[in-house]
């Protein structure tokens, strides 16, 4: 007879798939917070052969799926409940009792097939059910009970957890970008500000925004700097499309904080709006701001590149507004309990 799975095991094999892909066909902050649990709980009965077969399973699970807790939801309770059952996986195994052959313990570890293994290990009708599909042998299938196997890899997720909880919730420095932006008198070069957040490529857009919102909040910005390192931190949080962690989203929102949202005026149209919602648009209308000579080129038309129009509250509300909007977009997208994003 054809070995079956239990069919909540092919369900989550489904729903853990689609999260270790990026397209998850589920809430995956739920879904794992679930995983976490039930492999809490198999800690108990790691002392029966069941318990050794969910050992196994949960350790290949937990470490398939520890990328997206650190990249993608950013909850401190469900980092919390990873590191737990990890680190009580771990205390039961002993590396040095390996005696596989080298390199015997499985490598082939992308996540979709990390998943299939892993829910497959946890019982013996899903053993025989993947090593049936994959036509892994005795051998083969035993190598996932090795302790150094399952130790190596709870290690690593656990490191990987802890590194992105201090990356995510932490304070993150990025004083060394002073010596880019800040000129020999201390004022800012929105030039090189703005040189940097175009290069998205870079990942530096998150860093570069957090700059901007820190010296906004310091106060040390001049008059004449003010609406370029604005637009900075706009252009950070509007271009950060997958959202950044709460340790960048607090000093935004507090910068963002500090525009007056309740202000009017009278101008039909303000120059920010006239430039293309694009990367490169943006930053062409900032450049010619700061540096006319050198970027002549500018999407702004000549009617309302006036600085009072620039400059104008009612502009900043609006942009703030927006920005506020974006970043509660964040929290909602990836999760976590609201105290998580606050200082």
């Amino acid at each position: 007879m054809t070995p079956t799975m239990p069919a909540d095991h092919r369900e989550l094999i489904s729903d853990l798939s689609g999260i270790v892909n990026d397209h998850p066909s589920t809430d995956p902050e739920v879904t794992l917070t679930v995983l976490a649990r039930d492999a809490a709980e198999a800690l108990d009965r790691v002392g029966t052969p069941e318990g050794l077969r969910e050992r196994t399973g949960y350790t290949v699970l937990l470490h398939a799926t520890c990328w997206y807790v650190a990249a993608r939801v950013f909850s401190k309770s469900l980092s919390a409940s990873y590191t737990k059952a990890l680190d009580g996986f771990r205390a039961t195994l002993d590396p040095a009792s390996c005696s596989c052959p080298d390199g015997s313990h499985p490598t082939d570890l992308d996540s979709e097939y990390t998943v299939e293994a892993g829910v497959g290990l946890l019982t013996e009708a899903g053993r025989a059910a993947f090593a049936e599909d994959y036509d892994i042998d005795d051998e083969e299938l035993a190598a996932y009970d090795c302790d150094g196997f399952l130790a190596d890899l709870a290690d690593r997720a656990t490191a990987s957890i802890r590194e992105a909880y201090g990356r995510n919730f932490g304070g993150i420095d990025v004083s060394h970008l002073d010596a880019q932006f800040l000129r020999d008198g201390g004022g800012i070069d929105v030039v090189a500000v703005q040189e940097a957040i175009r290069r998205t490529w870079e990942d530096n857009t998150g860093p570069v925004a957090l700059w901007s919102a820190r010296r906004w909040l310091s106060g040390q910005v001049r008059d004449e700097e003010r609406l370029g390192v604005f637009l900075s931190m706009w252009m950070g949080i509007a271009q950060s499309y997958g959202g950044l962690p709460p340790s960048y989203a607090r000093d935004l929102t507090a910068a963002m904080d500090t525009i007056d949202l309740d202000v009017t005026c009278d101008h039909p149209r303000h120059p920010w709006h006239t430039a293309d919602a694009t990367v490169e648009s943006r930053y062409r209308a900032v450049l010619h701001l700061y540096a006319p000579d050198d970027h002549p080129n500018t999407p702004v038309p000549a009617d309302l590149a006036s600085r009072d129009l620039w400059e104008c509250p009612f502009q900043y509300a609006e942009l703030a507004r927006s920005a506020k909007t974006d970043l509660e977009g964040w929290r909602v997208m990836r999760g976590g309990d609201e105290e998580d994003w606050e200082a």
